[in-house]
């Protein structure tokens, strides 16, 4: 049986196997999160929307809370065709 997404999603962050877009990094900033907030916020969060029309590949949305569980947090990303999760965004649920 295939893996769900949401598994081969949190493998990658588990893995290191993922990437940031210089855009994902200022927003990061921006709303005082830390890499450590984004991974726990993927490895206990879920997928809440998915957008197939991209033609690099489909992209999900996923909300989760960070490390300290209080902030909700939202992540866009993607896996590139190399297998890497690539975020492409991050910010605080309002």
């Amino acid at each position: 049986m295939a893996k769900r997404i949401i598994d081969k999603i949190r493998e990658a962050i588990r893995r290191g196997n993922y990437d940031m877009t210089h855009h994902a990094n200022e927003e990061m900033a921006e709303d005082n999160l830390a890499i450590y907030d984004i991974e726990h916020a993927i490895l206990n969060g879920k997928i809440v929307k998915r957008e197939k029309d991209d033609p690099r590949g489909t992209k999900y949305t996923l909300f989760g809370k960070g490390l300290a569980h209080e902030t909700p947090v939202g992540i866009v990303g993607r896996f590139k065709e190399t297998g890497v999760f690539l975020i492409i965004t991050v910010y605080k649920v309002k």
